[in-house]
């Protein structure tokens, strides 16, 4: 009986506590079930506003600024060529590479022996010429003396024919006197026959003789030429350039010497695009003789001169494209021929337009501009010109309105912003000036003073900077890169 009864309350437990965890089951299940099936709070979302620069877009009238790259060119540039053959026995001190020269000096002598033997022979021979020419002169003279000569006697052998005549006539004479009075007068016709073709070829002596003096006078003007031409003379005042002679070498005719070029006329060549030349063309075709402004970096500092555009190539060039362009520079210190340069030409002004920065124009030629509530749209506008970093733009509506600068993929159509407005910014303290401490200053100035291959006045003018309290920040990280510093 006692394990009976044993056994049925362990039966009864195990059925208590299988109860017991079915029940638990259920209250994990509804409460599950609970949690899934629960209405879900949704979080309340707030708008991003994000930070952009704007500019006010104000229309005017705007100078674009062409910029392309030329070299400096000398307008007057003469070859010294040698018009004789022969030995250099004498050069100019100044006929160097670099060297100065003015205008009629003495730049190379040739021997001038041959050229001088040259010229004794032409007046030698001139001489004889004049000499020739005075004896036919007076062989002419001579001639027409004889010439009158003669016909004074054939004239008295005229009368005496005529007297015998008469006086066989009056039955006086003999005919035998007469036919030798006739004899006699057509010898003496022959006679003046005779002294006029001896003054026809005095004449042609005469004539002769002149033909020769001028023939000598020729040999003697080229004699003289050709012993001028042993000396070489500067034809202006320049420098010379590209100089290989020295003395005591045999030169050959028209052998190329140096080359003289005048460092006062210089102008630059530069290659500009087609429609970038049709820019600078005025309403009758013609070229427009814009301002130009040529810089040249040399040192950390840059050599600026002033010019204008004086004509244009005559062709395209083979395989080229676009338009060479010249302009006459008016002011060029410390330019060279041969410096590459970068030419900045003022084109037609352009009205009712506006300049933004470039990053606020798109691939599509829009801008994003604000609206009242400061959200962004979206405005079509032309672009007519770049500038560097900036655009010059016109669009309808555009005038007056606020333009995002700085546009990136985040904003776009209906995004609110917060405005930045670059007016606000530029009332800041200017950073491109910089406070340098003495011994920055001093190691600066020393930099400049060092530099032998400075001009003088760049020099002056960025020594002058340096004393400033306050220096372009451009000019001291160059002069420091320049350094290594």
């Amino acid at each position: 009986m006692r394990f009976l009864r044993q056994s049925l309350f362990g039966v009864f437990l195990a059925s208590v506590a299988l109860a017991l965890l079915i029940w638990a089951g259920e209250l994990v299940k509804d409460a599950v079930q609970a949690r899934l099936t629960a209405d879900k709070k949704v979080p309340s979302a707030n708008e991003r506003v994000f930070a952009v620069n704007v500019q006010l877009a104000e229309s005017g009238t705007v100078v674009p600024v062409l910029e392309a790259f030329g070299q400096v060119k000398s307008r007057r540039t003469l070859e010294l060529r040698s018009a004789m053959g022969g030995r250099v026995v004498g050069l100019s001190e100044n006929f160097v590479e670099g060297g100065v020269v003015r205008e009629g000096e003495v730049l190379v002598r040739i021997d001038p022996a041959k050229a001088q033997t040259e010229l004794d022979r032409a007046r030698s021979d001139l001489m004889d010429a004049e000499a020739e020419e005075r004896d036919a002169a007076r062989a002419l003279v001579l001639a027409r003396d004889e010439l009158q000569a003669a016909q004074d006697q054939a004239a008295l052998r005229a009368q005496a024919m005529k007297r015998q005549q008469d006086l066989v006539e009056r039955g006086v004479g003999s005919a035998a006197t007469a036919e030798t009075a006739e004899l006699a007068y057509a010898q003496a016709r022959q006679a003046v026959l005779a002294r006029r073709i001896a003054v026809a070829q005095a004449e042609a002596r005469v004539d002769q003789a002149a033909t020769r003096l001028s023939r000598a006078h020729l040999a003697l003007d080229l004699a003289e030429r050709d012993l001028a031409e042993t000396e070489i003379l500067a034809g202006f005042d320049g420098t010379l350039s590209g100089v290989t002679l020295v003395e005591g070498r045999l030169v050959s005719v028209n052998e190329k010497l140096a080359e003289l070029v005048d460092p006062d006329a210089l102008e630059v060549a530069f290659r500009v695009s087609t429609a970038q030349y049709s820019r600078l063309l005025d309403a009758s075709g013609q070229l427009v003789g814009a301002p130009v402004m040529v810089h040249l970096d040399v040192a950390g500092a840059d050599l600026v001169a002033e010019g204008s555009i004086s004509r244009d190539s005559v062709a395209a060039g083979e395989g080229q494209s676009g338009r060479v362009i010249y302009a006459r520079l008016t002011s060029a210190r410390g330019f060279k021929p041969g410096d590459f340069v970068t030419v900045q030409v003022d084109e037609p002004a352009i009205e009712d337009v506006v300049r933004l920065p470039a990053s606020a124009l798109d691939a599509a030629g829009t801008v994003l501009v604000l609206d009242a509530e400061d959200r962004l749209e979206v405005l079509p506008v032309t672009l007519l010109r770049r500038q560097e970093d900036s655009v010059l733009v016109r669009g309808e509506g555009l005038e007056g309105r606020e333009v995002v600068v700085g546009r990136t993929p985040l904003l776009g159509p209906g995004v609110k912003v917060r405005p930045l407005r670059i007016e606000a910014q530029a009332r800041e303290p200017d950073l491109s000036l910089l406070e340098l401490s003495d011994e920055r200053r001093a190691r600066l100035v020393a930099l400049v003073e060092d530099n032998d291959r400075m001009p003088a006045d760049v020099k002056e003018r960025l020594l002058g900077q340096l004393a400033e309290t306050r220096v372009p920040a451009r000019l001291v990280q160059r002069l420091e890169d320049r350094a290594g510093g």
